[in-house]
């Protein structure tokens, strides 16, 4: 099991979505980098996150959190087809959110389609490039491939908490504890050209996670 089963899966809905916001609560929480994300938030343009996977835990709830106070708009999010994947779904649900469900080794083709046609209808869609099984922080081209057929920038999206528990899972999952500092930070949006290097792209895109993940951390430690 993943470690989001094991933290979520006894607590499934609609417990874990309530621990999860009255741990919310408790954060002392900076965000960065909306500025350019908030324009295609004001514009109705569709936009396709992606974030590592071992920081998935709270970005449902900041998700929420930033509808209400920035202008983010849901977000449909690509979740495995595995015993993992019902509970994430399910989990989703609870705030506002829906699934296409399918991964790089199950149900990709299906998958991909149905993230195409949410893009084109105009929705925000989401991604964990490193996952279902990693490995963690390397890109699948998953990710770059939905920017290049669609015309929608990939944002870079990095959650980080101080203090927080970080499992001896393969992703690190970081559970923030009540109270911590917890930064968020949006990358700029990075477009992909429908006949670009793909190659480069991946990299380009692993680049800028990485960095939003250190601008998170070096926030969140302030």
């Amino acid at each position: 099991m993943s470690a989001l089963s094991r933290v979520a899966g006894p607590l499934a809905p609609p417990i874990a979505p309530t621990l999860v916001r009255a741990l919310g609560t408790t954060l002392r929480l900076r965000v960065a980098g909306t500025e350019d994300v908030g324009r295609h938030w004001a514009a109705g343009q569709p936009v396709i996150y992606a974030v590592w996977h071992g920081q998935i835990l709270m970005v449902p709830w900041l998700n929420e959190r930033l509808r209400a106070s920035h202008g983010a708009r849901p977000a449909t999010a690509l979740v495995s087809r595995s015993g993992d994947g019902e509970i994430v779904a399910r989990y989703l649900t609870r705030f506002g959110l829906d699934s296409v469900r399918g991964s790089t080794s199950r149900g990709a083709g299906e998958a991909g389609r149905a993230l195409v046609a949410a893009v084109r209808r105009g929705r925000d869609v989401a991604i964990v490039p490193d996952g279902p099984r990693g490995p963690c922080g390397q890109l699948q081209p998953g990710v770059v491939a939905l920017a290049a057929l669609t015309g929608a920038p990939i944002v870079p999206l990095a959650v980080a908490a101080r203090p927080a528990l970080r499992l001896r899972s393969w992703d690190a999952f970081t559970i923030p504890l009540p109270f911590a500092r917890c930064a968020v930070v949006f990358g700029p949006p990075l477009a992909v050209a429908r006949d670009a290097d793909r190659v480069r792209a991946m990299k380009d895109v692993e680049r800028s996670l990485a960095e939003a993940t250190a601008a998170a951390e070096t926030l969140a430690a302030l």
